[in-house]
């Protein structure tokens, strides 16, 4: 159902609590909307920090029994996990409020501002939040509504993942694994790259397709990504890692320094404190978006100089006894090769340990996450997996995470499976060096943040 955002003043959200949901909320409070919320994780406690957080926005909390739900709220917002058999859409419904989904109210948002969505199967959160500290550094007082918390804005205490901003930018994610991307028209859309994730890669290059024929001035694509080239006709930047390219904006000379990386982009130098050749790729993407802006080099690299990342990608718990422990977001084949490699850098052994997430997605992509992982393990790394995150709901349970790890086996990798996930320290201890990094893999877990925090409280 289409509403018109500007006429709408009461919103309440039902599972506000998560990450996309949890980015709207406040980015409507941001406009000065009434905002409010349930979410089951208020009855455990699961969910009190954010709720601290979402209180101190001015977003008021319930908890998911109706009692939020009144005549004078005018937007039901929902998630796509939210069913319409749940209680507070029951009533919603009886009191003939309308109801949308969580990325239909971010396509109204979008459509209000002059948007720049980030599009890609991976990279959006990152490159959002180095695009955004760029136009803050410029003074442009950007908006974000981004998949993951910006350290800058966790430090004031935020949950970072939104600002409303006051200047006439909004940068969002675009998200291809839901169809979303679809609904959004943005004056500028970028795209990073296309590996198989979600879905098959002939649907994924369909839907792009249909983001690049809906952005509305600029198309900015990744033309070193062989997919993501396909698809970079007609667009006023192309940005590349291949110094023989033709692209308005060229990166060069990656090094990669224990936790920093170093490159050149049209050979002006840059320096970012974080890991991986990938995010060079990412601020590469930034910069050449800040470009179109007319946002000097300088400013780009000097505010990339102080970008200080964002939640659960590569984030530093820190070392102890010669050990790093890094958490990472990492969830798809292409993500863990990647997160992999960037670790390698760092020290001479990487062991990474991988939760999946859902049966369907680990079956569906099983033979990628064994071959991307099997490339990029050098000799004396190690890949270690823990059972598959069950979610709930109906599915068929006939794969298993040990699956992957007899595949990499097969493939004369040093592969472990520790079905329990609180069992993996106790087996690992020994495999442990005075100069190794422990890498903790995984995403939709919403309890791995404290699982990395226990493994470091242990190690």
């Amino acid at each position: 159902m289409s509403i018109d955002i500007n006429n709408s003043n009461s919103f309440f959200f039902i599972g506000v609590g998560g990450t996309g949901m949890s980015a709207l909320a406040q980015y409507l409070v941001g406009t000065g909307k009434q905002v409010s919320g349930s979410d089951r994780g208020f009855e455990t406690q699961a969910l009190d920090d954010i709720r601290v957080k979402l209180e101190a926005a001015g977003i008021t909390c319930f908890l998911q029994n109706g009692e939020g739900i009144t005549a004078d709220t005018d937007v039901i917002v929902v998630s796509t996990a939210v069913e319409d058999t749940v209680p507070e859409v029951q009533k919603a419904k009886a009191l003939n409020i309308p109801v949308i989904r969580r990325s239909e109210l971010l396509a109204q948002i979008a459509a209000t501002r002059k948007t720049i969505a980030i599009g890609g199967t991976s990279g959006k959160s990152t490159t959002s939040a180095m695009l955004f500290e760029i136009l803050q550094y410029a003074g442009l007082e950007p908006g974000i509504i981004s998949g993951a918390g910006l350290v800058s804005l966790i430090k004031q205490g935020k949950i970072g993942n939104a600002a409303t901003g006051r200047g006439e930018w909004l940068i969002i994610e675009a998200d291809e694994s839901d169809g979303s991307i679809v609904q959004y028209h943005p004056e500028i859309g970028v795209l990073l790259n296309i590996d198989k994730d979600h879905k098959e890669i002939d649907v994924l290059m369909d839907i792009f397709d249909i983001f690049r024929n809906n952005t509305r001035s600029a198309f900015v694509v990744n033309q070193s990504h062989p997919l993501a080239a396909k698809l970079s006709r007609n667009v006023v930047y192309n940005f590349s890692t291949d110094t023989g390219s033709d692209a308005a904006y060229i990166a060069s000379g990656f090094k990669q320094e224990g936790l920093d990386i170093r490159f050149r982009i049209n050979n002006y130098p840059f320096l970012l404190h974080t890991v991986g050749r990938h995010n060079m790729e990412n601020a590469l993407a930034a910069v050449a978006v800040a470009g179109l802006l007319n946002i000097s080099l300088e400013a780009c690299s000097k505010a990339l100089e102080n970008y200080s990342g964002i939640y659960r990608r590569h984030q530093v718990l820190g070392n102890k006894n010669g050990v790093w422990l890094i958490d990472d977001y990492a969830h798809n084949p292409a993500k863990c090769a990647a997160s992999i490699a960037a670790c390698q850098a760092i020290a001479p052994k990487v062991i990474a340990w991988f939760q999946p997430h859902g049966y369907g997605p680990t079956r569906f992509l099983r033979h990628d996450f064994v071959q991307e992982i099997a490339d990029v393990l050098r000799p004396g790394d190690e890949i270690w997996m823990s059972e598959i995150f069950y979610a709930g709901g109906t599915t068929t349970k006939n794969i298993s995470a040990g699956d992957l790890i007899h595949d990499l086996q097969q493939l004369g990798k040093s592969a472990f499976f520790i079905a329990a996930r609180e069992n993996f320290l106790r087996s690992v201890r020994s495999h442990l060096t005075n100069n190794c990094v422990l890498l903790l893999m995984g995403a939709r877990d919403p309890s791995l943040e404290s699982f990395a925090h226990e493994i470091w409280s242990e190690l």
